[in-house]
Formats: structure tokens, C-alpha cells, sequence
């Protein structure tokens, strides 16, 4: 599905992902300035690479544009929510299915689209619990409901690889739960999905592979348990050899 070989980035991170698999689900963490976002521009387009190369299903996407690798199947969901707050909810989704010409033709106005467009947006509403959201604006969400909303945008837009920048961040703890539901109903869609967070309670839940970044390059990547008990797990985060970490 992805290799990202021997890929340097301008800021001097040089960060190594080889074979993540179709339908896999992979933790990344590392502490701030290691790497992580960095990765994930440079997977995305959106960090210009100065050497390596990143290949998506088979094919080079090293010279490809953000837009030209999202059309392929790469989706981004970014820590702050990239939705469009003053349209509706479901004008939001509609531009995600502009993709399908039998439902929408041009960027109309909401109330304006076609019937079977509405219903396919109820469909896709209904997998996130946001029932009865469609005319609302996406700005009146809450910060759970906008990060739930773009990674169903982004699971209609026809993702085949989702990359989540810390999705739970500042959420509540239901909200919590939604997003981590959703998740999982992406592994079991087959997506693939890398996703970076602080929390590896959180992640080892449903990531059956966990990737440490330090410094831009990979320090460990092995099972959530052999991360966990890894004495240079500690020594990453906090300088100093401990036992195990639970959260980080």
C-alpha cells in the first residue's frame, strides 16, 4: 500500500516507512519536534521532499501535488479540522461527492442538489451519529462532531489511506469514543490507516503495529507491546530508563 524510502524533507527530518500493508492500522508517536507531521506532509504533498521517494499502491507519488495523491486515495485529516465552517454540514459532504457525477454535477447550492445526493449524504451522516446535522452550519459543531465530520468527508471522497493528526485531541471522552468507533469501522472497511497520537492507551486499543519517531528518523516499530515494554521507550520521551510506559 505505502513505502516511504530513505525520504529526506527540507526541515532535515529524515524520517523511514517501508511496507505498510492494505488494511493495516499503524500507531505513530513520538515526542514534539520528532517528526510526526513532518511525515505525514511528506506523505500527503504538502512538505516538498529533497531526496527518497514515497510510493502508493505500486506507484511513485514523489512529484505528484497534494491534490493529484488525494485522488488517488490518499486522505488527510489534520489535527485542526479542515472544514469549511460557514457552509452545512451537509454542502461539506457535498463537495466530497462531486467525485460522483450521477449525484452532483457542479458545486449548487444545498438545496438545490438532487434527491438521491441528499440521501447519500444522510447515509454518510449516519455512520458518524451526526442524524439531522445536514442543514445545520458546520461551524455551529462541536470539536468532536467537525473531526468526526472530516473523517467521514474524507472516507466519502474515496480514501483508501487515511492519515489522522491526532484526532482525538481536545475532545471530550464520549466524543472520544465516536472517533475511536470510527476508526475501527475504517479496519474493518479494509482502509489503511496511520494515525499519530500521544496516547498509546488509546492507540494500542485498535493499532496492532506502533511506530516511535525520534529526531525524524524511526526508533522503534514493533507490536504495542514490545513499544510499551521497550526501555528506549523512556529514554525517548523522558531521558531516564524506566520499566514501561502506558501513556505518553
Amino acid at each position: 500500500m505505502l513505502r516511504v524510502e530513505n525520504v529526506a524533507v527540507s526541515i532535515g527530518s529524515t524520517p523511514i516507512l517501508r511496507d505498510v500493508s492494505p488494511g493495516e492500522m499503524v500507531g505513530v508517536i513520538g515526542p514534539n519536534g520528532s517528526g510526526k507531521t513532518t511525515l505525514f506532509n511528506a506523505i500527503s504533498g504538502f512538505a516538498p521532499i529533497t531526496s527518497g521517494e514515497i510510493i502508493f499502491n505500486g506507484q511513485p507519488v514523489t512529484s505528484l501535488l497534494a491534490h493529484e495523491r488525494a485522488g488517488l486515495g490518499i486522505g488527510r485529516v489534520f489535527q485542526n479540522p479542515g472544514i469549511f465552517r460557514d457552509l452545512t454540514v451537509g454542502e461539506n459532504l457535498q463537495i466530497a461527492l462531486e467525485r460522483d457525477a450521477s449525484l452532483v454535477q457542479s458545486l449548487n447550492p444545498w438545496s438545490a442538489i438532487s434527491r438521491s445526493a441528499r440521501a447519500k449524504v444522510s447515509e454518510w451522516l449516519s455512520v458518524v451519529s451526526l442524524d439531522g446535522t445536514a442543514d445545520k452550519l458546520a461551524g455551529s459543531l462541536s470539536g468532536g462532531q467537525l473531526r468526526l465530520l472530516e473523517m467521514v468527508r474524507t472516507l466519502a471522497f474515496g480514501a483508501e489511506l487515511f492519515l489522522l493528526d491526532e484526532p482525538t485531541a481536545g475532545v471530550s471522552p464520549k466524543m472520544k469514543g465516536d472517533i475511536e468507533r470510527l476508526i475501527v469501522e475504517l479496519g474493518q472497511r479494509g482502509k489503511t490507516v496511520l494515525i499519530i497520537e500521544h496516547d498509546l492507551a488509546f492507540i494500542q486499543r485498535f493499532c496492532r503495529r506502533i511506530i516511535v519517531l525520534e529526531q525524524g528518523s524511526i526508533a522503534l516499530d514493533g507490536t504495542p507491546e514490545i513499544v510499551r515494554n521497550d526501555p528506549k521507550l523512556q529514554q525517548i520521551y523522558f531521558g531516564g530508563a524506566a520499566s514501561s510506559v502506558a501513556a505518553v
